[in-house]
């Protein structure tokens, strides 16, 4: 007997309603970006309609504005912890180790989970990687100035670099993007550190030891991968 497949649209619905299940009223929530934290925020709508008071701090210009249409007050100068940081990845393995910044927002977002007491990435199952991260380029966020020169540093420790764009896309801080094959990344931290102690080099796709847990949809449902324990 045939059973209808789940697209990967699906999968990524179904994962950013089940990341809804953490959120409680009067939280900070960080806001990520990428096409399955859409499908929460909009999801967003239904709890504000409820009466459940979220303020949130969005990791792009694109997810702030997504999340004011949902009803969420966006804080832009908030100092202090977020609750929840509810994002995306590219990329993951089981350890909970994550290539992000696909969607150019790899600073913003680096930013707010490192301030964030939980994190949870969503995602749908080809984002998990039980070999490794690496197949998909990492993206390295680079300053403007004397940036071959930065993308030189990065290609002698290993990588292949390109310039999104042929070097013409922006940051919403106005950096450009170099998207770097290293292949197989068989240290995540010890790469993330070397790539970071770059000038020029203002911030890479790696996450290392910030995701608390990981909402995954696939063809058999949901599974929850916890890295960290959660802090309620």
């Amino acid at each position: 007997m045939d059973f209808p497949t789940v697209t990967p649209e699906e999968m990524k619905k179904a994962a950013a309603i089940e990341a809804l299940k953490l959120v409680r009223d009067g939280m900070v929530l960080g806001i990520g970006t990428g096409s399955t934290v859409n499908y929460f925020i909009d999801a967003l709508k239904d709890l504000v309609a409820q009466g459940v008071r979220i303020r949130g701090v969005a990791t792009s210009i694109e997810s702030s504005e997504r999340a004011r249409a949902a009803g969420v007050n966006v804080e832009e100068d908030y100092a202090g912890n977020v609750d929840l940081d509810v994002d995306g990845a590219d990329e993951m393995d089981g350890s909970g180790n994550l290539v992000k910044g696909g969607g150019g927002a790899l600073l913003r977002e680096k930013i707010v989970a490192y301030n964030s007491r939980n994190v949870c990435i969503i995602a749908d199952e080809s984002k998990l990687k039980e070999n490794g991260i690496g197949t998909f380029r990492v993206p390295v966020e680079v300053l403007p100035y004397l940036n071959q020169m930065t993308r030189n540093q990065v290609e002698k420790i290993g990588g292949i670099c390109i310039f999104r764009e042929n070097g013409k896309y922006r940051t919403d801080n106005g950096n450009m993007v170099m998207d770097c094959d290293f292949g197989i990344i068989k240290n995540p931290p010890e790469m993330e550190r070397k790539i970071k102690m770059i000038p020029g080099v203002m911030e890479v796709g790696l996450f290392s030891n910030l995701a608390t847990m990981a909402i995954v949809a696939g063809q058999d449902g949901i599974r929850t991968l916890n890295f960290k324990n959660f802090n309620p």
